[in-house]
């Protein structure tokens, strides 16, 4: 019987923008996803800036950035537990709430290939599953020295003409999915920001106008 899958994609949000969205779409599709969460982050462990917008802002944004899109939810799991976010504590609080479900990590390869400073990795990648995407400037292929050889015949490459079949789910843990990826970054739209500059297309509309009423981002 094939299972339920959901997908978990996971990040700052500082602020959510188009490329996300479209990630996330694109993943759903290849991956068969009924779901994908987008969990914001509480205090990010690998990012520290005093641009950070605080973590109820950056959830309203995602609240607003999916809204309309049936297979989207935002979850504040790790904003309402305010404390350092680790992924093996998100995972095991999803999971406790999908038990039946075949459960997914989302990432770019640029924050797969520092998989082995995660806590509790290898846990991780026992009680879960990858779906690793391409980012601009990162190759795909790298993903496969972020690990150590035991993890070498986990990994398949999962190309546009490939659907993740139930077969290849229970074969395989750490997919490596191409997509064309938009060349948008967070930290970009925060310059624009700060500047004076329009962000639009390159975050929802309401995410625009939110950023501009509550006056984030600005010096």
């Amino acid at each position: 019987m094939t299972k339920d899958r959901v997908g978990l994609l996971g990040g700052t949000f500082n602020p959510v923008h188009t490329g996300h969205l479209h990630a996330a779409e694109e993943v759903r599709r290849r991956a068969g996803l009924r779901r994908v969460l987008f969990i914001p982050s509480y205090i990010p462990p690998h990012k520290q800036s005093a641009d950070i917008a605080s973590p109820e802002d950056r959830y309203a944004m995602v609240r607003l950035a999916v809204k309309g899109h049936p297979a989207f939810e935002a979850s504040a799991i790790e904003i309402e537990a305010p404390e350092t976010s680790y992924s093996i504590v998100t995972l095991n609080k999803v999971k406790a709430l999908h038990e039946d479900s075949r459960v997914f990590f989302i990432l770019g390869i640029d924050a797969f290939m520092e998989i082995e400073t995660w806590r509790s990795y290898r846990e991780l990648l026992a009680q879960c599953q990858f779906i690793v995407i391409s980012r601009p400037g990162h190759r795909l292929d790298e993903a496969r020295g972020s690990l150590s050889g035991d993890y070498a015949g986990t990994i398949l490459d999962l190309p546009e003409s490939q659907s993740l079949t139930e077969d290849l789910a229970d074969r395989y843990r750490i997919f490596l999915v191409p997509i064309a990826a938009l060349d948008i970054s967070s930290t970009d739209i925060r310059r624009r920001v700060r500047r004076g500059q329009p962000i639009t297309g390159l975050v929802p509309e309401a995410v625009d106008f939110y950023i501009r009423k509550k006056k984030l981002y600005q010096e």
